[in-house]
């Protein structure tokens, strides 16, 4: 059945400001959400978007309306705020974002104790059918506490202790949120840095802040060759993803630093390690080969966290650029993997696009994404052509064949259908691909 509010996604709230989403519907949000888990002390944070800090105020004045404590630590990247529901100890939280959605949008990640994500199964739909009850007023008022974490999150990310050498750098922050940690961190820690787009700005006058996007890194991907840097980062508006750019300036797809992360994950000892099922087949098999047990996922970030916490996998990755690590409250990070990047490099007599190469062992399609209508006709003809292929249903439908393998899925942010192809050699790659659209499209 499919939900008549559009706002309520799989994994969090996101719509247009002020036609979809706007002051009166958080505050009803606001108002659902303390009814549903009862928080003595709620950390809200927002990010750069003209609309946030509105919204922000009128979630506060609910908040505390309903005898909730709200901590308000200001503007944040989605893991800074993640860092400071744990550090600070608090029931739960909200942080006022749209990630990556260009700037007409606006949203909120809402998050239990110690970070846990609440998606629409557990939590979300009950909030959209409360959003309209009726909710008193406490007597006994909340109160509203300003906390400044920047500092707390930079020291806490230094205590890994990463050792790294003094490299070049150049990083897209797309006007975003990790210009405020990212930025200081990596001149802290003696990078060789140059900026691009570090100025918040939630119009996103450069481009958009959505690093998956191969137009929005091409200014990232010429200054990288142009400053002859070892390598480049792009992050999203919220700062939970980060793109990599290679010494050559290309990019690398978030499966393959997948792999390349997982490598220095497995060196410590062996240990499960989760990929997304769109990830090419060498993820697993680096995975295994270095020790690890590997672990398919769906996709989106609430449903990794959830696999994560009951497998007690030390890591995951998507090839969206999302990581996400056990010692880091089974959150992503967009500072830990980068620093993990670099400490490898400084360790070896290696150039970032030999990595990858090491890496690539397959021709993958890359992700397409298409609007259709009627998925569940094209889920029928998937069936009938390819009834002699393995299946595997965790998210869309999975095919597998000895020499290539292909996912189908509908998007849970957007009305897409997207496909995922790999196979053994580029020929089969594209002949499969063509036979394969044909039946979606």
């Amino acid at each position: 059945m499919e939900r008549i509010v559009s706002i309520f996604k799989a994994y969090d709230i996101r719509g247009k400001y002020s036609l979809e989403i706007n002051e009166e519907m958080c505050g009803k949000i606001a108002k659902a959400f303390s009814k549903l888990l009862k928080p003595k002390k709620v950390v809200l944070g927002l990010d750069m978007r003209p609309s946030s800090e509105s919204i922000k105020k009128a979630m506060i004045n609910v908040l505390i309306s309903q005898g909730v404590d709200v901590i308000d630590i200001g503007l944040c990247s989605t893991p800074m705020f993640y860092f400071a529901v744990n550090h600070l100890s608090a029931d739960a939280g909200i942080m006022i974002t749209a990630s990556h959605n260009p700037k007409e949008y606006n949203g909120l990640k809402l998050v239990e104790k110690e970070a846990k994500p609440i998606n629409y199964d557990n939590g979300i739909n009950k909030i959209e059918k409360m959003i309209n009850e009726e909710f008193y007023d406490f007597e006994n008022k909340g109160k509203v506490f300003e906390k400044n974490i920047l500092t707390d999150y930079i020291d806490y990310i230094k205590s890994y202790s990463f050792k790294i050498n003094k490299l070049k750098v150049v990083a897209d922050y797309g006007n975003g949120m990790n210009s405020l940690a990212t930025k200081k961190l990596l001149q802290e820690l003696g990078i060789d840095l140059i900026n691009l787009y570090d100025e918040l700005d939630g119009n996103f006058p450069n481009h958009e802040a959505n690093p998956l996007k191969e137009e929005n890194t091409a200014d990232l991907q010429k200054t990288v060759l142009k400053e002859k840097a070892d390598l480049g980062v792009a992050f999203d508006g919220d700062g939970d993803r980060m793109i990599l750019i290679d010494d050559l300036g290309e990019r690398i797809d978030g499966d393959i630093t997948t792999a390349i992360i997982a490598k220095q994950v497995l060196k410590k000892g062996k240990e499960k390690i989760m990929y997304d099922l769109r990830s090419t087949k060498a993820v697993k098999e680096i995975i295994e080969e270095s020790g690890g047990i590997p672990l398919m996922s769906r996709v989106g970030h609430s449903f990794i966290k959830e696999q994560m916490r009951k497998e007690n996998a030390a890591f995951a990755g998507e090839i969206s650029g999302h990581y996400y690590f056990r010692d880091n409250f089974f959150t992503d990070s967009a500072d830990i993997p980068l620093l993990m990047i670099l400490e490898l490099l400084s360790n070896e007599n290696k150039k970032l696009s030999d990595i990858k190469k090491e890496i690539i062992r397959h021709y993958h399609s890359g992700e397409i994404s298409k609007e259709v209508s009627g998925k569940e006709d094209v889920f029928k003809r998937l069936r009938e052509k390819y009834c002699d292929l393995k299946l595997i249903e965790l998210d869309g439908l999975t095919f597998s064949a000895d020499n290539y393998w292909f996912n189908v899925r509908a998007s849970n942010t957007e009305p897409l259908m997207r496909l995922n192809l790999e196979a053994n050699n580029e020929e089969l790659m594209r002949e499969k691909l063509r036979e394969v659209l044909a039946l979606i499209y």
